[in-house]
């Protein structure tokens, strides 16, 4: 409780710029999820893909980033253990904030994307472990963490496989194709509405207090019937949109009018996936240091929630927006140019697969990373069109990336955690 009182101060200060460094690794590595289908297919350019996303992505980690939020992220320590040694906590978590941003930076630079979930999980896995004791850990937490890395992609290829096999039997493989397409896109419409306005219930506002409660029992099928009447006012405006579209000379390429309505599309989908993303994931920031400035202002006390103070959702928010500005185009890179070609609708096939797998998983407590998912979903829609489609040099480099997340993670944070507990006592 000493160490708390004497050094309180400093550890705040230290907590949000780690904080702030671990946000801006989200930014940097993390929003490729959001854009990178987008600038891949060319429906966006990098530039205002990062545009678009440093507005969607901030409002949702500052409007709906979380009013209330779980100190010990993911429920991965046991908090009584440390009831007694509460500057544990705090070297534990300051650790855990700098190691799981010095590694997105890491990977930031080489363009790999990687899980910012599995970053800071194996972080505070690492601390615990060595710092604490290996029963401070909560396993099975970590058990379905590295299920993840098998569920999130094989889950999102297969839907996007199937939703992109259906666009070509439907459209793209027809006589007609554009006729086709004014068609049945508006059922697709009708999915993109339903599909992101899901993950925005369940994932981007579970924390600013709107409860839906129409009385049918859960909260999931609290969310269907109004995500399905979202659904069709986008499919309606969609319609509207459509018949206004002309078809225009085709320059060499028969699907160029279809692919323009595709691209369409992607930009509303990044943008809502972008805003969910936002306040979804900045929690991997935010959730250790609320933890800190928790157990700093109560003088050592550790309880498992705590209010969040605004200043730590402005942090989170503009580390971010900063991350994505300063370094984010280079895993948007690799997510939509050089795992497989992306066109405007295999690019819609991959986010509506990856937004469906969210839904998904939010509805049964599948274990997911919504990178894992994304890039699961760009391979199922590559696949489509044979292995040769595939960069396997890109994809073997992505999956060592993931199997090294958590043991790097872990390893930098023991590291910075006996430097902080040399430093304090």
């Amino acid at each position: 409780m000493n160490i708390i009182a004497e050094y309180g101060g400093t550890f705040l200060i230290m907590a949000g710029l780690f904080g702030f460094f671990m946000a801006w690794g989200i930014g940097a590595n993390d929003v490729a999820n959001a854009m990178g289908t987008s600038v891949g297919s060319r429906a966006l350019t990098i530039k205002q893909a990062i545009l678009i996303a440093m507005v969607f992505e901030f409002l949702g980690a500052y409007l709906a980033g979380g009013e209330v939020t779980a100190t010990i992220r993911k429920g991965i320590i046991d908090a009584s253990i440390l009831k007694d040694s509460p500057e544990l906590m705090v070297y534990g978590m300051m650790s855990a904030l700098l190691a799981a941003g010095t590694w997105l930076m890491i990977a930031s630079v080489k363009g790999w994307p990687v899980s910012t979930t599995h970053s800071i999980v194996g972080a505070i896995v690492g601390f615990a472990v060595v710092g604490i004791s290996v029963d401070a850990v909560h396993w099975g937490k970590v058990s379905a963490i590295v299920a993840s890395w098998i569920v999130s992609p094989v889950l999102a290829g297969t839907l996007s496989w199937g939703l992109f096999m259906s666009v070509k039997i439907l459209i793209l493989d027809t006589n007609d194709p554009f006729r086709r397409a004014k068609k049945y896109i508006p059922i697709y419409m009708w999915m993109v509405g339903f599909m992101i306005s899901m993950v925005t219930l369940l994932k981007g506002l579970k924390y600013i207090g709107l409860e839906i409660d129409l009385g049918l029992g859960s909260k999931f099928m609290n969310c269907v019937p109004l995500s399905a009447l979202v659904g069709l006012v986008v499919a309606g405006a969609g319609s509207v949109v459509l018949s206004r579209i002309k078809e225009m000379p085709e320059s060499g390429n028969s699907f160029y009018n279809v692919e323009r309505v595709f691209a369409i599309l992607m930009i509303f989908t990044a943008c809502s996936m972008a805003f969910a993303h936002g306040s979804n994931d900045v929690a991997n920031a935010i959730g250790p240091l609320a933890a800190i400035a928790s157990t700093v202002q109560s003088g050592g006390e550790i309880t498992s929630k705590s209010t969040l103070p605004w200043w730590i959702l402005l942090v989170g928010g503009l580390g971010i927006v900063i991350g994505l500005a300063t370094y984010g185009w280079k895993v948007i890179k690799t997510i939509g140019r050089n795992i497989t070609e992306l066109t405007p609708s295999r690019g819609f096939a991959a986010e509506l697969g990856a937004a469906s797998t969210v839904v998904i998983a939010s509805a049964t407590g599948l274990p997911i990373s919504t990178t894992h998912t994304l890039v699961g979903a760009v391979l199922g829609v590559g696949f489509a069109r044979g292995i040769g489609a595939l960069n396997l040099r890109t994809v073997g480099t992505i999956f060592m990336s993931w199997i090294i997340t958590l043991p790097a993670g872990a390893g930098l944070a023991i590291i910075f955690f006996f430097f902080f507990k040399a430093i304090f006592g």
